[in-house]
């Protein structure tokens, strides 16, 4: 076992081996192998002395005894309960000294409502590329404790999520992010630091979170106009929106209020022009929100 503190490419295999793991599809498992990555997205992620860390996926361990000697306290949450069960004895026998810093949450990450101990202060993570976009937003909505997001994920989703209005990539992702956070692109990640090596390179995003956009409606029928508005993204807004507003002239009439030419298309348009069409429309509707749904 590595006296390092961390793991390389035989330990990782070692340790597949011994607990009979065969890196799954299904889970989208696919295990770094370079103690330098990991190292360095821990050091990318300014993790520190006071943060309480939540690791989704942490897989063998990798990142996970990355983090631990770093972070006050690290949870992770994994799926797999086979890999759940032998996290512990991983860490005891590699870094014995932070051992006691572990917590672990045998769990479906896009099921998880709350987490032990401490709010978590940051979401660090080698996250399944069939699952990381809807667990960087339900981990957003769910934690409001969770100050900055440090993910790995497939370098198409990275580049979706950061991407800004008039871009072609920009859409349903981008948008819902960045009512919660400020949204980049932190680096690129060779494909050849995994086990089994996947098909595409990965790359890093980090996300600060901020208020959400100042508006009447409720974040729920902000994104309901932002999913309205890309389900059919070759529309202008008064077309693709009717359905959502209940008919066109209802969505051209929230649109005008909003100060937007019904002619636009939805990917012209950043967070807070959706939250005021939003805002508009459900004043209208004479359906207007409370603070606290605001800031949900």
């Amino acid at each position: 076992m590595s006296t390092s503190g961390l793991l390389g490419a035989s330990q990782i295999r070692e340790l597949a081996a011994r607990f009979g793991i065969r890196p799954t599809k299904t889970w989208g498992q696919n295990f770094v192998i370079d103690a330098n990555t990991v190292q360095r997205i821990v050091r990318v992620a300014g993790i520190g002395a006071d943060d309480v860390v939540v690791e989704v996926g942490p897989g063998l361990g990798s990142l996970t005894l990355a983090l631990l000697p770093v972070a006050r306290h690290v949870t992770v949450v994994e799926v797999d309960p086979v890999l759940a069960e032998a996290l512990p004895g991983t860490v005891e026998s590699v870094a014995p000294a932070v051992a006691d810093r572990l917590t672990v949450v045998h769990a479906d990450a896009l099921r998880v409502e709350s987490l032990p101990g401490e709010a978590p202060t940051a979401l660090v993570a080698n996250l399944p590329y069939n699952v990381s976009v809807p667990v960087v937003l339900s981990f957003l909505e769910r934690f409001p404790s969770i100050e900055r997001i440090l993910v790995m994920v497939q370098l198409e989703v990275a580049e979706r999520l950061a991407a800004t209005p008039g871009s072609k990539i920009y859409g349903v992702p981008s948008v819902k992010a960045a009512w919660y956070a400020d949204v980049a692109l932190a680096g690129n990640v060779s494909r050849s630091v995994f086990w089994p090596m996947p098909n595409v390179d990965s790359g890093l995003v980090s996300l600060t979170r901020r208020e959400p956009p100042e508006t009447s409606a409720t974040r729920e029928q902000v994104f309901a106009c932002v999913d309205a508005a890309f389900a059919q993204r070759r529309k202008t807004l008064r077309a693709a929106l009717a359905s959502w507003a209940g008919s066109a002239q209802a969505a051209e009439a929230a649109l005008v209020a909003a100060g937007i030419d019904p002619r636009t298309r939805g990917e012209q348009l950043d967070v807070h022009q959706f939250a005021a069409i939003a805002s508009s429309h459900a004043a209208a509707a004479g359906s207007p929100a409370s603070v606290a749904e605001q800031r949900e």
